[in-house]
């Protein structure tokens, strides 16, 4: 099997890639990470297979605070020209959907904690998901929501966000929600973040997110699968 260089985009050092890398290194891949927060060198995209696009707390909108964000767009849409498999979590998944055209806003509420998502009839008949439970339950942590770029497949929606995850083409993949979550990248999210759990319809307290600790694994294995079924289908691209 080819070996695939996967970079990572990381924007916080408390959104980390969580499993990924344990999915990357059991397949014997090579791993290189962009830390933005960093001031780092920007990657040649010529050298990259894989891009993963992680999340963050700030807006794609936040230009003039994050100097570095209108050059980690460019890379974006440069990797998904070149045809490169590029997977966006959370913000990057916002960031992704931008890079294909699509409006980026704010989401009527925050979804910050674990609620379901659901199969859309078009997600019921991706491969990708071949295997899922019609419905089941991810963790969350984001305000803004993305419009459906055009030509995506939209494969998944809960109650307080309809554009939980796309796919374009067969190599760009978008999650709202977050598969990737560790027991340690969880408390780190939890830990930076406390002042937004604020009582909401959908935003769970602390220790309500901290008891949903259970369904990492199942997630965890969830991403696994879905990385593999891409990597299945970028060998006869």
């Amino acid at each position: 099997m080819k070996v695939l260089n996967v970079h990572f985009f990381q924007h916080v050092p408390f959104e980390d890639p969580g499993c990924i890398p344990d999915w990357a290194l059991q397949n014997r891949h090579d791993l290189k990470i962009t830390k933005w927060y960093e001031d780092p060198m920007l990657p040649d995209v010529d050298a990259i297979d894989w891009l993963i696009v992680m999340g963050g707390p700030m807006s794609v909108h936040d230009e003039e605070k994050y100097g570095w964000l209108r050059a980690e767009k460019s890379l974006i849409r440069e990797a998904i020209d070149a045809g490169k498999t590029v997977i966006g979590i959370c913000f990057g998944a916002q960031l992704v959907a931008q890079a294909l055209g699509a409006n980026v806003y704010p989401n009527p509420q925050k979804e910050i904690g674990w609620f379901n998502v659901s199969m859309t009839e078009r997600g019921a008949e991706n491969p990708l998901l071949d295997g899922f439970d019609s419905e089941f339950r991810v963790f969350h942590w984001h305000g803004d929501i993305f419009d459906l770029p055009d030509e995506a497949v939209h494969l998944l929606q809960s109650q307080g966000c309809r554009h939980q995850a796309f796919l374009y083409g067969n190599h760009v993949l978008a999650l709202q929600f977050h598969f990737e979550v560790t027991d340690r990248s969880l408390q780190a999210m939890v830990e930076h973040g406390k002042e937004k759990l604020v009582e909401d319809r959908y935003v769970q307290s602390q220790e309500v997110i901290m008891e949903g600790r259970s369904w990492i694994r199942e997630n965890n294995n969830r991403m696994f699968s879905i990385l593999s079924r891409m990597q299945e289908v970028g060998l006869f691209i």
